[in-house]
C-alpha cells in the first residue's frame, strides 16, 4: 500500500512551511505530496493566510525533485476550466511530469463569500464540474495540430489550440472523490484514473468503491483500471503520552482520532490501514495536520510503511 501526505495550509502556513514538508517526505520515500485547494480556514483562521494550490504546486515543482505533488481536491468553482488546463500543463512541465490534478466540484460557501467568488446551487456545481472534467481531460489529450471546441450549457470553447501539452500523457492522473451516490461514480468512471474516499469508516468506503465499481461495468470499463484510495487524518505515536500531545497540537482527542482517522501506536495504525487495503484501498492520503512536527512523518517511514 502507498502512503501519501496530505496537507491543509488553508489551517496556517506558509510557502517555506510546505516545502519543508514536501521535501521531508520527498526524501523518506513517501509516495507523493498532496495539498488541499481551499482559501479560508476551517475553525480557525491560521496566520498568515491562505496560499494558492496552483501557485505553491508550481514553486514545489521546481524545488522537488522525485516526489509527485497534486491536489485534494482543486475547486471547479475556482477557476475557468481552460485557465486550469494551462496551469496544470505548465506545473507539469516543471515537475517534469510529476503533477496529479485532483477535481472537485466545491463545497465550503464560506470562502466564496470571503474571496467574492460566485457559489451556484448543487446542481449547477455539478453540471459546471461535469463540464470542466471534460473539457479539461479534452484539451490536454487533442492531438498537436489540431484544435478543440465544447458547446456547453456553462463553457463554450471554440477552436482552441489546446495548447501547451502536459508532459504525462494523456495528461496528468485526475482524482475524483466524494461520497455522491450517482452522479460522483458515474462522472469517476468516465472521467479519474483515482477514485479517493475522504475521511470515511470501512463500511462507507466498502458501499461507495462499490457503487463506483458499477458506474465502470456499466460503461465497460475494468474497474481495475482506477485506483483507490482513502484520505484520513494521522496522529502516530510511539506511546500514549505522544499520541495525546501529537492529538492535542491538532486540537483533537485520541480517542476521536483512532475512531475516525489513523491514530495510535505503529501496530495500531499498521492494523487499521491494512483493513481499508482489504476493504479495496490501494493508496492511503495521510492528513498531516502540524506541519511543523516532521518526526511525526519519521515515525511513519520508519515503523508503519515498511509493515505495509
Amino acid at each position: 500500500m502507498e502512503l501519501r501526505i496530505f496537507t491543509e495550509p488553508q489551517q496556517g502556513a506558509t510557502y517555506d512551511d510546505l516545502l519543508a514538508v514536501a521535501l521531508e517526505a520527498e526524501k523518506l520515500g513517501f509516495g507523493a505530496f498532496f495539498r488541499s485547494d481551499h482559501y479560508v480556514g476551517m475553525g480557525t483562521e491560521g496566520l498568515p493566510g491562505p496560499t494558492d494550490a496552483w501557485t505553491t504546486l508550481a514553486g514545489l515543482a521546481r524545488d522537488t525533485s522525485t516526489i509527485r505533488l497534486g491536489t485534494l481536491m482543486t475547486s471547479a468553482t475556482f477557476r475557468h476550466p481552460g485557465v486550469l488546463a494551462i496551469q496544470v500543463a505548465g506545473v507539469d512541465q516543471m515537475s517534469g511530469g510529476r503533477i496529479e490534478l485532483g477535481l472537485g466540484a466545491g463545497w465550503f460557501e464560506a470562502e466564496h463569500t470571503a474571496y467574492g467568488i460566485p457559489f451556484p446551487d448543487t446542481r449547477e456545481r455539478f453540471d459546471r464540474y461535469e463540464e470542466q472534467l471534460a473539457i479539461v481531460t479534452g484539451l490536454w489529450r487533442t492531438p498537436l495540430g489540431e484544435t478543440f471546441t465544447h458547446q456547453g450549457h456553462h463553457y463554450t470553447l471554440t477552436d482552441s489550440p489546446a495548447l501547451p501539452k502536459p508532459v504525462q500523457q494523456p495528461g496528468p492522473p485526475v482524482l475524483i472523490g466524494g461520497r455522491g451516490k450517482k452522479r460522483t461514480p458515474a462522472l469517476a468512471a468516465r472521467y479519474a484514473d483515482e477514485f479517493n474516499l475522504p475521511f470515511v469508516d470501512l463500511a462507507e468506503t466498502r458501499e461507495q468503491f462499490g457503487r463506483v465499481r458499477q458506474a465502470c461495468e456499466a460503461i465497460e470499463r475494468d474497474p481495475a483500471t482506477m485506483t483507490w484510495s482513502n484520505a484520513l487524518v494521522l496522529c502516530v505515536g510511539e506511546d500514549e503520552a505522544e499520541i495525546s500531545r501529537r492529538a492535542a497540537a491538532i486540537g483533537r482527542e485520541p480517542a476521536e482520532l483512532r475512531e475516525n482517522g489513523l491514530a495510535g501506536t505503529p501496530e495500531e495504525v499498521v492494523e487499521k490501514a491494512l483493513a481499508f487495503a482489504e476493504a479495496g484501498a490501494q493508496r492511503l492520503y495521510l492528513q498531516v495536520l502540524d506541519l511543523s512536527d516532521l518526526d511525526h512523518l519519521r515515525l511513519v517511514a520508519e515503523r508503519v510503511a515498511p509493515a505495509l
